[in-house]
């Protein structure tokens, strides 16, 4: 008696572990048109393949015109933050099948910055926020340091979570208020200025504390925790707005 066999076809589309995928992207080319459009892509992709790669498989095979940011694509350089089904994610930690693939997938620019072309954004704003907070080790010594800067493990606790920012501005293009008002500083420029704040090493809190006392710092803050949700390194972005502005009040830091 015959073994029954799977027709070859049939043996291949069992084994294949792709799926039809519907990439929408958010479309702008300024020197096309005045108006961004959605634009569908179907793609045969691995649903444990990230949006990344989707997006790789769209510039490299379907449209060479998609425009978009990214560089280590593995969660380091931030470079890849884009609003995902509605949400700030980094596009290279993503999975497909952590979207539900069965239905659309959108992906936009981040909001709050100028878009310049399809998902890539004006980020000079964000980086000027950033430079203002003096992010980098102040100290009244002005000569080279002829020894370590010792500093205790508790000391180095104190101000470890926000060491971890990339610099992504998933957070503070989630923030309701930077998006009315793109003069706030924003949660990532406050997050960085307090990991010197509360570095025992460094002699510059106050001029740093002066300068989110600002009308456009801190108190701009309406404690929405979206920049906490946004943060890709899981950094509590909110706790460490809350504690700038305990500082101020109580100068203790």
């Amino acid at each position: 008696m015959a073994t029954p066999v799977l027709d070859k076809v049939e043996a291949e589309s069992a084994a294949s572990p792709y799926i039809t995928v519907t990439f929408r992207v958010r479309r702008f080319n300024p020197e096309v048109s005045a108006e961004a459009t959605w634009e569908d892509f179907q793609l045969e992709i691995d649903p444990k393949e990230r949006v990344l790669d989707g997006l790789h498989k769209i510039k490299w095979d379907v449209d060479g015109t998609l425009t978009f940011r990214r560089s280590c694509a593995h969660g380091i350089c931030g470079s890849d933050a884009m609003r995902i089904n509605g949400k700030n994610r980094l596009a290279c930690k993503t999975l497909i099948k952590d979207l539900n693939p069965e239905k659309p997938i959108t992906v936009e620019p981040i909001k709050g910055l100028t878009v310049l072309k399809d998902l890539v954004v004006d980020m000079d704003p964000f980086f000027q926020a950033y430079r203002d907070v003096m992010p980098f080790l102040i100290t009244k010594d002005t000569n080279e340091p002829t020894r370590e800067r010792l500093q205790t493990a508790e000391d180095r606790e104190r101000f470890d979570d926000t060491t971890k920012c990339i610099l992504c501005a998933a957070c503070t293009s989630s923030c309701p208020v930077f998006w009315n008002d793109g003069q706030y500083f924003g949660p990532a420029a406050i997050v960085n200025a307090h990991r010197f704040i509360f570095d025992s090493r460094d002699e510059a809190g106050e001029q740093r504390l002066e300068i989110l006392n600002d009308r456009d710092g801190v108190w701009r803050c309406r404690t929405t925790f979206n920049c906490t949700d946004a943060c890709p390194r899981g950094i509590e972005v909110t706790k460490a707005i809350a504690e700038v502005k305990k500082a101020l009040i109580t100068r203790r830091f």
